[in-house]
């Protein structure tokens, strides 16, 4: 491929790009290439600078050295983790602020066809009204508000949310706010920093699905590696303040960086066994004069193996040196009866609100179980219910004989905050202060200093890592663990998984991390319309059954037993209609007003401002055709 035919395609070419913090080097000699459909896993430890790349990228933050050329035109989106600068608005308000250039490009064409119904036929207003109509119909055309309005629910908000103001939403909606910001602009190149962060698994679905069609370039920072898996086919790796550009899915980049670091490690041993016996050669005939000259020239190729030696081994330890992660290593735990814990006819509810009914189920020893279901469908609250934390609304449970249980709820452990960090553990598990302080390491309390801070004086990350560490040493034979990777990296998030998947006792688990939930787990419960199903394996096991339940016709069952079950079902929640039901429903709307504005038109034809909305109404309503039809093709699939 050419250098200028590669501009004319590539939506950003990054070359040589320098950051620096306080005159340091942050990275250095970054460059890449994104073009229209990449979707690029932004990878590297905690420090690298993926953020800060991303908001250079964005032209929030200055560069120091290298080159950044945008493809004509192109119109970049960042979402990152900070709350929105202004609150005063309504959610509405908020996302449609990050697509103000559609809103001029709409009133441009306005503008246009106001004069050419004034004669302005000129060939400059033909092409900028030609151009702000590709625009235009590039972002869905007049029905891009219809797409921003389905990204805000696809993101899990309600329809009344829309007209809430931005100051009445927790942290986690505004996060959420953001990102359907930047997904409802139509951007071309979009870039998303950690966009997994609050969002169940009916709302990462959805995310998945709609970056896997989105007509633009993504750059992406998370630390979901299902998310990763299903979504990017490329990673530009930054570690060391270097670069390296992998085209390729997530996990054959993983194995390609196993492979490098193996060829490394054998590259380095050859040359470390031919040094040897160059070496040795030298040794013996060095001073030989028949020899010297053979001698001197093993010299020579002794330097420049320990030169490439010298590089496989710093590019080997680049590959494999020890990250500051966490520790993970459960204490084998005590037997306990073989039912763990056992429910019969369960209710939960809060306040009048019923979130589970019904519900009979048992975990044995030894058993790994997955808890899922959507946000605010009463997982955390079962996991109460069912430690004794909260009183049932209706039936039994009991844990079983010999059952020890550790909890980690997302509000963390009841830490003492009475004394030190080293105090809290020791008090917490009964270690002796060198136990206690070798666990600390793990979990990245080092030194005199982090073991004897406060307790009380932990930031949030702080206290999760504290509480891991006293989960870890409980010495429990039934973890109870409610999200517990959030605020983890990649590789603690996979030292984890390995130490859940060897634990030998029984655990229940809620997660996000669908990675975690599938390697973890070897049954799942699932919560649905305020029931409780069970399903043999892990996440994917899971899916793939959901997805059969779904593609089988439902069988009719006798009228006595449906009665009988209508009876004594609990009223179920009022279904809302799916995406394809509400554009069916706009369709019709907008067909209706296609054929009102028909018949005007049909009194008089020379009536400019009807021919304009007839035409907006008209690509409106194949805009929402071809998104139906997209939709209707994707459910058939």
């Amino acid at each position: 491929m050419s250098p200028l035919y590669a501009v004319a395609v590539a939506v950003l070419i990054a070359s040589n790009l320098r950051k620096e913090l306080s005159g340091d080097p942050l990275f250095d000699g970054v460059s890449f290439k994104v073009e229209r459909r990449d979707r690029v896993a932004l990878s590297g430890p905690n420090g690298a600078g993926k953020t800060t790349l991303l908001r250079a990228l964005a032209g929030e933050t200055s560069i120091q050295g290298g080159e950044l050329a945008f493809q004509k035109g192109t119109r970049v989106a960042l979402h990152d983790q900070r709350p929105p600068l202004q609150r005063g608005l309504t959610l509405r308000e908020y996302v449609l602020s990050g697509a103000a250039d559609l809103v001029s490009v709409e009133a441009e064409l306005q503008r246009l066809e106001q004069a050419m119904a004034s004669g302005d036929h000129a060939d400059a207003t033909l092409r900028r009204y030609s151009e702000a109509q590709a625009k235009l119909e590039h972002a869905g055309g007049y029905g891009w508000r219809d797409h921003a309005a389905a990204v805000v629910r696809g993101l899990g908000f309600a329809e009344n949310d829309l007209d809430r103001q931005l100051d009445t939403f927790s942290g986690g909606e505004l996060t959420r706010a953001s990102l359907a910001r930047a997904l409802g602009g139509d951007p071309d190149l979009l870039l998303l920093d950690e966009p997994t962060n609050h969002l169940d698994v009916e709302s990462l679905e959805w995310l998945e699905r709609e970056l896997q069609t989105l007509d633009a370039a993504i750059v992406i920072v998370a630390h979901d590696r299902w998310f990763l898996e299903a979504v990017t086919n490329a990673v530009l790796e930054l570690d060391g303040g270097k670069s390296l550009y992998f085209s390729g899915p997530w996990h054959a980049w993983r194995r390609e960086k196993a492979e490098r670091a193996q060829h490394l490690a054998k590259t380095a041993q050859r040359v470390e066994v031919d040094i040897a016996r160059l070496e040795r050669f030298v040794e013996r005939f060095r001073y030989k004069k028949s020899k010297a000259k053979q001698a001197q020239a093993k010299l020579t190729h002794i330097s420049r193996l320990q030169k490439e030696r010298s590089q496989a081994r710093g590019e080997l330890d680049r590959l494999t040196k020890k990250r500051h992660t966490l520790g993970f290593e459960f204490l084998k735990p005590p037997r306990s009866g073989r039912t763990v814990v056992e429910a019969s006819g369960l209710g939960v509810a809060i306040g009048g609100l019923v979130l589970l009914d019904g519900a009979t189920f048992a975990i044995e020893r030894g058993e790994h179980v997955a808890l899922i279901g959507p946000n605010g469908s009463g997982k955390t609250t079962l996991l109460e219910t069912l430690l004794g934390r909260r009183d049932a609304s209706a039936g039994t449970v009991r844990l079983g004989h010999g059952v020890e249980t550790a909890y980690f709820s997302q509000q963390e452990v009841e830490l003492d905050e009475r004394g030190s960090v080293l105090q809290c553990v020791q008090t917490m598990t009964g270690l002796q202060r060198p136990d206690a302080q070798s666990l600390l390491g793990r979990f990245l309390f080092s030194g005199w200093t982090e073991h004897e801070k406060p307790v009380a004086v932990l930031s949030g990350g702080e206290r999760r890592r504290l509480a891991l560490a006293v989960v870890v040493a409980s010495g429990a034979n039934f973890l109870v663990l409610d999200e517990p990777t959030n605020h983890l990296d990649l590789e603690s998030r996979e030292a984890l998984e390995a130490a859940l998947e060897a634990f030998p006792g029984t655990i229940l688990l809620v997660s996000h991390d669908r990675a975690l939930l599938d390697a973890a787990a070897e049954r799942t419960l699932a919560i649905e319309a305020q029931s409780l199903n069970s399903y043999d394996g892990g996440w994917a096991d899971y899916v793939r059954r959901r997805d059969e339940l779904a593609a089988q016709p439902s069988e009719p069952k006798p009228k006595q037993r449906k009665e009988k079950e209508r009876a004594s079902a609990p009223r179920p929640k009022p279904k809302r209609p799916s995406e394809l039901e509400r554009l069916e429903a706009e369709i019709a709307a907008r067909e209706q007003a296609v054929g009102d504005l028909e018949r005007r038109l049909a009194d008089d034809w020379g009536d400019v401002d009807v021919l304009a909305q007839h035409r907006r109404a008209r690509e409106e309503l194949q805009s929402l055709l071809e998104r139906w039809e997209t939709l209707f093709e994707r459910a058939q699939t």
